[in-house]
């Protein structure tokens, strides 16, 4: 006998309590394997694939793609029982009384659907499920099939994209997938893709616009509307804290040029053949532990309740990495204890993480100082929001070449424009200043951290 099951939005730690459903991964009629990803959300932390604990057909779906789902809401019902259980992930059939039939959100046509076996298994076998939810498995397994579907009238989710960044781009563009031509392999949709469509909608709205300036016909259409963004999610998440920060912290900010030359040829000569790759990033973040080693009250947080200030044992660097979905904070922990071929490393796969949307939130929270390299954007300088409730952030500007007096000779440098921001209730400018001025010494003489513990 079959038992109805529901699933519900689990909570995702952090104190998060709702989540923005952003893409389904199962159909209705369905058979998902225990532990199956059935849904990925977003949370104002990070993109989340949610597994579910049943092994069953999938006979309804809560929430629509966009729509918020609190904590502790249905996201999913499964049949228990109503397949065989190697199908079902091998979890025994619960006794009870057998499911009813689908509700109205279960598909017309629930005639072959991709049966998966969990996230560590490569293949998949394709079921025949009966209307009704009470499926059983074809007898002679079909051949396999790509696992992305095509496009199908009347349904915007079958049509073939690359990830799921690509769904919400046009979907917050307004943009109807099934009129956008993929120029991947088999029709996929690209980034690119949407992007190009989108720039040719707003050529043509501007070349309306020009012709009917000049007394041509007005286009036909409603008149464009200004663009509304949420702020939800990890855009709603950011505005939050760059808000708390700007009101509850007195920050002051100092910044200093140095010579960077030095510190470009210590990478290429610890760049050499066969060893670990070393980046300029993990370069000055070795630096930045070790500033904050000789100047520890500044890896702190103010505690406003008890009116303290609390100084951390541990350094948890933050570093500012620039994503698809807007700028987000990875954290490093222990930092502090890390060489610089293990702070490349970590920042590295972090930020690959990052740009795939799949950040934990124990990756994106507890830090204890920030470290921003806007250089990358070609700008020298800026003057950032502190990271609440941190109590600083090093700014590196890009390192560009300048006329500079070496050894008492005008030369032509690789010179970096170097900022600090700091809560002055944490310190004062003879203590930033001292800090910056260590940082900016380091990377003038980096043999200088030879020096440091």
């Amino acid at each position: 006998m079959a038992v109805v099951r529901e699933f519900t939005l689990p909570d995702l730690g952090e104190g998060l309590t709702e989540a923005t459903v952003v893409q389904w991964l199962v159909e209705v009629g369905q058979v998902v394997a225990v532990d199956q990803p059935v849904v990925e959300v977003e949370t104002a932390k990070a993109m989340v694939e949610v597994p579910c604990p049943y092994g069953g057909v999938v006979t309804a779906r809560f929430g629509e793609e966009g729509s918020e789902v609190p904590v502790g809401a249905p996201l999913v019902t499964v049949a228990v029982g109503a397949v065989p259980d190697d199908l079902a992930g091998g979890g025994a059939a619960d006794d009870g009384a057998a499911p009813g039939a689908p509700d109205a959100q279960e598909s017309a046509g629930s005639g072959n659907v991709l049966v998966g076996y969990g996230t560590s298994t490569a293949a998949a076998r394709r079921g025949r499920i009966r209307p009704g939810g009470a499926g059983r498995a074809a007898a002679a397994p079909a051949p396999l099939e790509p696992a992305v579907p095509g496009p199908a009238a009347g349904d915007s989710r079958t049509v073939p994209v690359i990830s799921p960044l690509v769904r919400r781009m046009a979907r917050e563009n307004g943009l109807d997938l099934r009129n956008v031509t993929g120029s991947g392999r088999d029709g996929l949709i690209l980034r690119s893709d949407v992007e190009r469509t989108i720039r040719e909608r707003e050529t043509a709205t501007a070349a309306a616009s020009v012709a009917g300036a000049v007394g041509a016909a007005p286009a036909t259409g409603a008149a464009p509307q200004a663009e509304r963004i949420p702020l939800k999610g990890m855009r709603g998440a950011a505005a939050e804290k760059f808000s708390r920060s700007r009101q509850e912290i007195p920050d002051a900010t100092c910044w200093v040029d140095a010579d960077a030359t030095e510190l470009l040829a210590a990478r290429r000569a610890m760049n050499v053949p066969g060893a670990p790759k070393v980046s300029l990033l993990a370069l000055l973040a070795k630096i930045t532990t070790a500033a904050l080693a000789r100047f520890p009250e500044l890896n702190a947080t103010v505690d406003p309740q008890a009116r303290e200030i609390v100084r951390l044992p541990a350094v948890h660097l933050g570093f500012a990495a620039q994503t698809d979905r807007g700028l987000v904070v990875p954290v490093v922990r222990d930092a502090h204890a890390r060489t610089v071929e293990e702070l490349s490393a970590e920042m590295a796969r972090l930020t690959e993480t990052a740009r795939a949307g799949r950040l934990s939130p124990a990756e994106l929270t507890h830090g204890t100082f920030t470290l921003n390299n806007y250089g990358v954007f070609g700008v020298d300088g800026s003057t950032p929001i502190i990271n609440h409730p941190e109590a600083g952030m090093l700014g590196v500007g890009r390192i560009a070449a300048k006329p500079w007096v070496h050894e008492g000779e005008l030369a032509v440098r690789q010179v970096v424009q170097l900022s600090f921001t700091f809560d002055h209730r944490v310190c004062d400018g003879a203590t930033a200043g001292g800090f910056l001025r260590f940082v900016a010494d380091c990377v003038e003489r980096p043999a200088l951290l030879l020096r440091t513990r």
